[in-house]
């Protein structure tokens, strides 16, 4: 409910101004012939904070079935932490490779 100012304007009604929760984003690890198992699992200790029971579960998901999800984030978090992955594969030259998708 807009309230009237007297001199012609209107000031929106705080309570109608809601914020949005900020979409998530599944970080997706894919499978390639090249990436140790040992680099992923390190991979995920480092980047993503998983303990190591986590990290090779998520491991042998991207070694069996082609990808492993590894987490929900926003955007910016989301972007940025496959940009971490694809730079630390880089690095040790390895071709591993992370996506992002809308959850």
């Amino acid at each position: 409910m807009a309230e009237n100012r007297g001199n012609g304007t209107k000031l929106a009604d705080r309570s109608e101004e809601r914020l949005r929760k900020p979409d998530n984003y599944r970080v997706i690890l894919l499978n390639d012939d090249y990436t140790t198992m040992d680099f992923v699992v390190a991979i995920l200790i480092s980047i993503f904070q998983k303990n190591d029971e986590e990290a090779s579960r998520i491991m042998l998901d991207v070694h069996q079935r082609g990808r492993g999800m590894v987490g929900f984030y926003p955007w910016d978090i989301a972007q940025t932490k496959a940009e971490q992955v694809h730079a630390a594969a880089e690095r040790k030259g390895f071709p591993l490779r992370c996506i992002v998708e809308r959850a």
